[in-house]
């Protein structure tokens, strides 16, 4: 039996559980969890689940070193802190659990902060990036908006260290307040409104203020193995309300190879990419699995499964995705423990 510990991630690993066990080659499998709030939807299906403290840094990376050691993991999947998991990788070799991590510090550190990772791309020709500035003044963002409108772009802004859709605004001088109110809640906001609340403060976390895509959305769940080889790249364009279709896009999974050859990420990593006037462009990568990963395994290929049998070091065969899924999620009903 192989045992496997998830630190506090989202609540879609109640799923990659329910994958990994569910494998074909008859595999058995314990999982242990933990997460600051013991009901956790992503502790559901595990078979061991503890409270996780309020730790950071080597404190946090020596607290999931001991709880390995304690229950004998075999394998650690980080998603919480894996920058400081990945610098104090010692720790966990020392006990003798594999972990499924990026090992790759400055590439890692770099992948967390959105500009960061920008400028590393600046330098290769792997993929396009959008026109941006980063800015920590309200002065800075004036600046940044104007100079960047003029070019003819459209404007949005976020921070450049957020997961997910964290701190994501786009700005929409057109919109009506009283609408707004009655209207559902929107990522847009007008100039006036984000100049007015970053002038609360002189100066605030750094914001990227960068030209806004309007074209289709893909997130792209990729498998790799340890040595960041790529064995599978499952392009999922977000379509109208909950629909995702699964598509073969010749030029996103050229994207995906020339990312695997030029940074070697390794196990499972998702890139994310929009477009806009027909280029696609790099909206971020994250060197995880993906929230929404299970919808792409509708592909038939268990991407959570291969990615633990490529991190404990076992081939993993060829890989098949079957395109052309039109797919979505509901949902349903579960007893907490």
């Amino acid at each position: 039996m192989i045992r496997i510990y998830m630190n506090r991630w989202f609540s879609t690993a109640y799923h990659y559980i329910r994958m990994i066990r569910d494998n074909p080659d008859g595999e058995t499998f314990r999982f242990y969890g933990t997460h600051p709030d013991i009901q956790h939807l992503s502790l559901l299906a595990a078979d061991h689940r503890e409270t996780e403290p309020p730790l950071l840094g080597e404190q946090y990376a020596q607290f999931c070193a001991d709880y390995c050691r304690r229950h004998e993991i075999d394998l650690f999947i980080p998603r919480l802190h894996m920058e400081e998991i990945a610098r104090h990788i010692h720790l966990f070799d020392e006990v003798g659990t594999r972990v499924m991590v990026c090992r790759d510090l400055p590439l890692l550190d770099a992948m967390t902060v959105k500009d960061r990772f920008y400028e590393k791309l600046r330098a290769t020709d792997v993929v396009d990036i959008p026109a941006y500035e980063v800015v920590d003044t309200p002065e800075a963002f004036k600046q940044a908006y104007e100079r960047l409108s003029a070019e003819g772009h459209r404007i949005c802004f976020k921070p450049t260290k957020a997961e997910g859709g964290m701190g994501f605004r786009i700005i929409d001088n057109n919109r009506n307040p009283l609408a707004d109110l009655y209207g559902y809640v929107t990522l847009s906001t007008s100039f006036e409104q984000a100049y007015s609340a970053l002038s609360a403060a002189d100066r605030f976390d750094d914001l990227m203020v960068m030209e806004w895509l309007e074209g289709p959305e893909y997130s792209i769940d990729c498998l790799a193995s340890a040595a960041g080889e790529l064995l599978a790249a499952i392009p999922r364009r977000k379509s109208d309300g909950r629909k995702y279709v699964l598509e073969s896009v010749p030029e996103l999974l050229d994207i995906s190879n020339k990312i695997a050859k030029e940074f070697r990420i390794p196990y499972a990593f998702n890139i994310q990419v929009r477009y806009n006037n027909g280029i696609p462009k790099l909206l971020e990568i994250n060197p995880r699995m993906s929230g929404g990963l299970y919808i792409s395994c509708l592909s038939g290929v268990n991407l959570p499964y291969l990615a633990v049998k490529a991190a404990l070091g076992r081939p993993v065969g060829p890989v098949e995705p079957q395109f052309g899924i039109t797919a979505s999620y509901i949902e349903h009903p579960l007893v907490l423990r």
